[in-house]
């Protein structure tokens, strides 16, 4: 028997998420290694869940609001094997490369601001993720003047010239 849930994500909107899924405890040094490399100004919390042994969520991080923060999601999805990332003070964009490099992370669900839920299947033997729900149904297609909304945006912030 599969039983289908939705767990909503609980974050203030000023932070950033990644959940993913890695394969080993080493990956908690690797993707804390990944992300203070990358971007050393960035504050985060990331919580790790094993999957065996202890089957313990491990915590590591720079910034304890955001430790705690990450831990809470991680338990309350249950899932074995994922890691949740919060941040602050940098995007996602300046860390995601690096984090597809640590040698366990196997993919990366998501990576926003929005609103999140996470759809998981639960059986007898524990809990997956199937997918996400990240942020609201487009309302129709952008427009001449949505258009220069975007590019003025991504030179904003520095992604384009």
């Amino acid at each position: 028997m599969v039983e289908i849930k939705s767990v909503v994500i609980k974050k203030p909107q000023d932070v950033n998420i990644i959940i993913g899924q890695a394969h080993f405890i080493k990956s908690v040094e690797d993707i804390y290694e990944a992300v203070v490399q990358a971007n050393p100004q960035m504050k985060f919390g990331l919580a790790f869940s094993e999957a065996s042994g202890a089957c313990l969520v491990r915590l590591e991080g720079n910034d304890n609001e955001l430790k705690e923060l990450a831990k809470d999601n991680c338990l309350e999805l249950a899932c074995g094997h994922i890691f949740v990332l919060v941040t602050r003070q940098g995007f996602p964009i300046s860390i995601l490369n690096a984090l597809k490099l640590v040698p366990e992370v196997c993919s990366i669900y998501c990576a926003t601001a929005n609103p999140l839920e996470v759809i998981v299947a639960q059986t007898g033997s524990g809990r997956g993720i199937l997918g996400v729900i990240d942020g609201s149904s487009p309302k129709g297609a952008e427009k001449e003047e949505d258009v220069q909304w975007r590019k003025d945006i991504l030179r904003k912030f520095g992604y384009k010239r």
